[in-house]
């Protein structure tokens, strides 16, 4: 049984993606709420289900490439029933080494949960970010579809975008919740 209504999941392979869900968690957690954190290796995925929020987090490889254990469950996804679910999603990725495919693993892990009926917040704007081509994108790229952060270039922006992005989740969520 969920120990609270926020899961935080993540996909790595380097613990950048975990260290950036723990510094999200603990900025929910400054904000008065719990967060689940979980390995996505280390989950059932029907455990998903069990929460009102998810927070999803996956790195992109080299050329676009997904994270391992993202990947091995992907198609799986789709099956799941999340209509009362809300979704943001956070990925990394390095938009000056793979600029082409800068957090394009995020993109598809949308792409994969579209049909699960759940309701995405946390669109991140591009501002800020030099790249030439996402697959997170959304409104004429504008949006990512969830937090980029990039490790490799930017690091020092990575605090300050986080505690701004939990911020704006906090009352997106308010406002879905109503």
């Amino acid at each position: 049984m969920a120990h609270s209504s926020i899961a935080l999941i993540y996909g790595t392979d380097t613990n950048n993606t975990e260290e950036v869900g723990h510094k999200i968690a603990k900025q929910w957690e400054e904000l008065g709420e719990q967060v689940d954190l979980f390995n996505i290796k280390d989950i059932e995925l029907s455990q998903l289900e069990q929460y009102s929020m998810l927070i999803l987090g996956i790195p992109t490889w080299d050329f676009g490439g997904i994270q391992s254990d993202w990947e091995d469950i992907g198609d799986d996804l789709a099956g799941l029933t999340l209509d009362d679910t809300v979704i943001a999603l956070y990925g990394l990725g390095d938009q000056f080494g793979y600029g082409d495919y800068f957090v394009d693993a995020m993109g598809w892990l949308y792409e994969k949960l579209l049909p699960t009926g759940a309701t995405f917040i946390g669109q991140w704007s591009t501002e800020g970010y030099e790249f030439e081509a996402s697959r997170a994108c959304v409104h004429n790229k504008e949006h990512f579809i969830g937090l980029a952060i990039d490790e490799d270039q930017q690091f020092e922006l990575t605090d300050q975008r986080i505690e701004q992005w939990v911020i704006q989740l906090y009352a997106e969520r308010a406002v879905e919740a109503a």
